[in-house]
C-alpha cells in the first residue's frame, strides 16, 4: 500500500509540473493585438477560470478584443454562467466562434454564444439543445390531430428549472438583438440549428471560414460594450493565441470526479497505514495531501452535501474498522455509505463531471478486498499466543538467585524479576513461570 502511496503521489507531481508546450500570450497587449481563446471540451471549473482570468488580462493589457473559438457538448451551469458574466463585464468586445469545422456549441454552449458581442459559426457546425441537462423534458403526448402538446416539465421543480433558463437565455438574446424564439425553443425542445440556418434566422451573425475570415466580416460592424457603440476596425489586427496554462491544466485534473475518489480513498488508507506504522511519516503525509486535494476539488464542483456526508461517513467507519475491529459490521456498512455517497456525489447529470461506474466498482473491490485480508489478519491475531512484552514470557523457564521461602528474586532471559513461589526454594533451583502479576511472577519449582 506504501508504494502504491508513492507511485500516486509522483503521478501526481507530475501532473502538477505539466506546462503546456504553446506559448502563452500573457503580457502581449495593444490596440493591434485580438487575444484568442479556446473552449475545447466540457464547460467545467477549470474552463470558467481559464477564460474569466484570461479576459481581465486581456481587458488590462489594452488589447483591441477577444476571440473564443468553441467546441463544446455544453457543461456545469455554474461555470457557463461565470463566463457569460465575464463576457457581459468585459471592457473589449468579445466574439465567440464555433471552430473549428465539425465543432459544436452546444448547451452551455448555447448561452455564451447569446451573451457574446459577435456570434459566429463555421461550416459544418451546429448549436442548440440548450434544455438544462439536470431535468430532460419528458416525452411529449400527442393531441387527436396528430400535432404534439407543449413539451412541460412533470415537477414544479422542473418548470422552475425551465423557466429559469428560459428567461436566462431570452434575456440575452434581447440584449444582443437576436433571435429570442429560437433561443427559448433551444431550452423548451432541445432544437439544434446548422451554421447557415443559424445565421438565416438571425440566431448568429456571421458563418466565417477560419480566423483570418471572420476578422474581415467583423470589420465595419457595430457593437455596444458597457453601453457604447463601438465600431470594429478588424482587417489590420493580429491575432494572439492565448493557451490555457499550468493551472488551467491542474484545475482539468484536480476537478475530476473519479481522481477526487481515488485521493479520498488514498487518504483514508494513507492515514490509517500512519497509525499503524508511525515513524517517518510518509503515509500519513501523502494521505493528509490527497485528502486536502480531494476538498479542494470538491469545492469546485457542484456538491450534494447529502453524497459527501455519506462518502465522510463511509471513510470514518472503514476507518474505525481498521482500529476497532468488529468483524465486518463497521467495514461493510462503511463502503456500502461509501458507494452511495460516491453515486449521488455531484449535483449534475453531465456525464463528464460524473463518477464512472468501473472506476466506482473498482474501488468497492479494493476496499472489499482489504477489508477481508485485515479481518484475517486480526481473527490469525486472535488465536496466537503473546509473542512480546511482559505476557510473552509465561511458561518460560528461570533459576532462583538466592534461597527464599515465598517471595525473592528470579532470573528469566537474563534479567531479574521479583517471584511469588508456594514452595520453598533453593539458590540455583529451575522454575516455571506460570503467571504475571504486575511486576511479579508468579513461578512453580520444576
Amino acid at each position: 500500500m506504501e508504494r502504491l502511496l508513492k507511485g500516486m503521489l509522483s503521478l501526481l507531481l507530475a501532473v502538477l509540473a505539466i506546462q503546456p508546450e504553446t506559448a502563452v500570450s500573457q503580457g502581449i497587449g495593444g490596440q493591434d493585438v485580438i487575444r484568442v481563446f479556446s473552449i475545447d471540451g466540457a464547460i467545467g471549473p477549470a474552463t470558467s477560470d481559464y477564460l474569466v482570468r484570461g479576459l481581465e488580462e486581456a481587458a488590462a493589457d489594452d488589447v483591441y478584443m477577444a476571440v473564443i473559438t468553441m467546441d463544446t457538448p455544453g457543461g456545469l451551469d455554474l461555470s457557463m454562467r461565470d463566463i457569460i458574466q465575464a463576457i457581459l463585464d468585459a471592457d473589449i468586445p468579445v466574439a465567440t466562434f464555433v471552430y473549428p469545422q465539425g465543432s459544436r456549441a452546444a448547451s452551455a454552449g448555447t448561452y455564451i454564444l447569446y451573451a457574446s458581442h459577435i456570434a459566429a459559426m463555421a461550416p459544418a457546425t451546429n448549436l442548440g439543445a440548450a434544455t438544462p441537462v439536470q431535468i430532460g423534458l419528458p416525452s411529449v403526448p400527442t393531441g387527436e390531430s396528430g400535432d404534439e402538446a407543449e413539451p412541460a416539465a412533470s415537477t414544479a421543480m422542473e418548470r422552475k428549472i425551465i423557466n429559469d433558463a428560459t428567461a436566462y437565455i431570452s434575456g440575452l438574446a434581447e440584449l444582443r438583438g437576436r433571435n429570442i424564439d429560437w433561443a427559448v425553443s433551444a431550452v423548451t425542445d432541445a432544437a439544434t440549428l446548422k451554421a447557415s440556418e443559424a445565421l438565416s434566422l438571425n440566431v448568429v451573425d456571421i458563418n466565417a471560414e477560419d480566423l483570418a475570415d471572420l476578422l474581415v466580416q467583423m470589420d465595419g460592424r457595430e457593437v455596444q460594450v458597457q453601453g457604447q457603440i463601438v465600431t470594429l476596425h478588424t482587417q489590420d489586427k493580429t491575432l494572439v493565441m492565448d493557451e490555457p496554462d499550468w493551472r488551467t491544466e491542474f484545475l482539468k485534473v484536480i476537478t475530476n470526479p473519479n481522481l477526487i475518489l481515488i485521493l479520498g480513498m488514498l487518504g483514508a488508507y494513507g492515514l490509517i497505514i500512519e497509525f499503524y506504522n508511525p515513524g517517518f511519516g510518509f503515509a500519513g503525509i501523502t494521505g493528509a495531501i490527497c485528502l486536502f486535494l480531494a476538498a479542494y476539488g470538491l469545492q469546485l464542483l457542484p456538491i450534494n452535501y447529502a453524497g459527501l456526508g455519506l462518502i465522510i461517513f463511509g471513510l470514518i467507519l472503514i476507518l474505525a474498522e481498521a482500529f476497532m475491529p468488529s468483524f465486518g459490521i463497521l467495514g461493510i456498512g462503511g463502503i456500502i455509505s461509501f458507494v452511495i455517497g460516491a453515486i449521488i456525489l455531484v449535483d449534475t447529470e453531465v456525464s463528464m463531471f460524473r463518477v464512472s461506474w468501473p472506476l466506482l466498482a473498482a474501488v468497492v473491490t479494493a476496499a472489499a478486498a482489504i477489508l477481508v485480508w485485515t479481518l484475517r489478519i486480526f481473527n490469525r491475531i486472535r488465536h496466537q499466543a503473546a509473542v512480546s512484552g511482559v505476557e510473552s514470557i509465561v511458561g518460560h523457564t528461570g533459576e532462583s538467585v538466592d534461597s527464599f521461602e515465598r517471595t525473592g528474586m528470579i532470573k528469566v532471559d537474563g534479567e531479574l524479576w521479583q517471584a511469588v513461589s508456594d514452595t520453598p526454594l533453593a539458590s540455583g533451583d529451575k522454575v516455571r513461570i506460570e503467571e504475571v502479576n504486575g511486576l511479579e511472577l508468579v513461578v512453580t519449582k520444576i
